[in-house]
């Protein structure tokens, strides 16, 4: 019984030895945030969201400054109008209004598609240069950092996140 028990903590012993010794995982953490606000491929990424979005908002403006003229001119013109136009024109209006809103709708849905699509796009390249850093320090494992990432804490010591910049600068210029 004696030699049973000396075996298994050896062998115990072994498995902790190599997942925490030399030759055990060395981990990193990178903020993909931190990539996308310091690179220049990601401020030009943000450049273009938040053109597209400025474009898409222009348009709900548009939108809401006729539907703010049309109800102006109805409230001049209902003093005029009888019971029958008035009910047109209230119909009419409500019809405006509700295309108003589905616009809206469908505009935001636009821009929540090119977000997910744009900075899908930038996490792909963020993964392939971590897997570069990553090799060239002997990392085997990187944890993803950032707000919802999995690493809820990590020692600064373990942030790669300057020299995945640093690479993503010089590979996406």
């Amino acid at each position: 019984m004696g030699v049973l028990w000396c075996g298994l903590l050896l062998a115990l012993a072994g498995c902790a030895a190599t997942s925490t010794g030399a030759g055990g995982a060395h981990i990193g953490t990178v903020d993909p945030q931190r990539v996308l606000n310091e690179t220049n491929a990601g401020k030009k990424t943000r450049d273009t969201l938040t053109a597209f979005t400025k474009n898409r908002q222009a348009l709900v403006e548009l939108e809401e400054k006729e539907l703010r003229r049309l109800e102006e001119d109805f409230v001049k013109q209902s003093s005029v109008l009888s019971a029958n136009a008035k009910r047109e024109r209230e119909e009419q209006f409500r019809r405006r209004v509700s295309e108003y809103q589905q616009k809206v709708g469908e505009l935001n849905r636009e821009i929540q598609e090119k977000q997910k699509e744009v900075l899908d796009g930038f996490r792909d390249k963020i993964e392939i240069i971590v897997g570069k850093v990553a090799k060239q320090m002997g990392l085997t494992v990187v944890l993803d950092r950032g707000r919802g990432g999995p690493a809820i804490y990590s020692d600064d010591a373990t942030d790669i996140s300057a020299r995945v910049i640093e690479e993503f600068n010089k590979e996406y210029k």
